[in-house]
């Protein structure tokens, strides 16, 4: 009866598809790595390659970044063989689940002390869209984010922005400070002379309304650029 289990039950006679989910029993999902974990999801690969085998090769054609493999599509995941329908719905649901869990652990951090903490709330937002988009935070006089608010959503390089309609939203809300913060999908972090322009007309509102701007950021997928920072505001 030893020898059975001792033949069956050891590790080195599990499959490679078996081997993830074993693994994270026995050793936590930290112990995983990325293809393991995608692994898991898919269940099996292909008659000629096993399911770590399949992701590590999806994996490997995203540069081996999740945020990456996240933007796939339904027909691009179906380019590999051994991804039905089915498998390609279960990787971009799990994607999008942990991209919705950054979010939630974004509106936890409600206080704005620094660029990076625009950065860390608004990333995981709109720094890897395909399009622009432009958002304004409305903050009180603790620096807490009363309401963040999408002014605008535009092209591939540019959208335009109702100065009216964001200060009616900041006096609506009754706000003190504002901070100013869109994406550029090229990953260009420089503001263009249009990204100027629009500041420098929304700060001199402000200072009319006595609703101060602090800040303009430029959100990436990796990077951003904040104009107090650089002290072009």
């Amino acid at each position: 009866m030893d020898d059975y289990q001792d033949k069956h039950f050891s590790i080195k006679h599990w499959s490679e598809d078996d081997k993830p989910r074993e693994k994270l029993m026995l050793k936590g999902k930290i112990a995983l790595s990325d293809a393991e974990l995608l692994a898991i999801l898919i269940g099996s690969g292909s008659r000629n390659e096993s399911a770590v085998a399949l992701c590590k090769r999806i994996l490997a054609s995203n540069e081996n970044n999740l945020n990456q493999l996240g933007k796939q599509s339904i027909q691009q995941l179906l380019q590999f063989k051994g991804i039905g329908e089915a498998k390609a719905i279960t990787i971009i649901a799990a994607l999008e689940l942990g991209k919705r869990r950054r979010l939630e652990e974004a509106k936890q951090f409600t206080q704005i002390k620094s660029s990076k903490d625009v950065f860390e709330h608004m990333q995981p937002l709109i720094g890897d869209l395909p399009n622009e988009e432009f958002w304004v935070l409305l903050l009180n006089n603790s620096n807490k984010i009363i309401q963040k608010i999408q002014l605008s959503k535009g092209g591939l390089t540019a959208t335009l922005v109702d100065i009216r309609l964001l200060f009616k939203q900041a006096l609506e809300h009754f706000a003190t400070a504002i901070i100013l913060v869109h994406n550029h999908p090229s990953g260009q972090l420089k503001p263009s002379e249009a990204d100027k322009n629009i500041t420098r007309k929304i700060a001199d509102a402000g200072n009319v309304l006595e609703i101060k701007l602090l800040d303009h950021i430029i959100v990436t997928e990796h990077e951003y650029f904040s104009f107090a920072d650089d002290g072009i505001l």
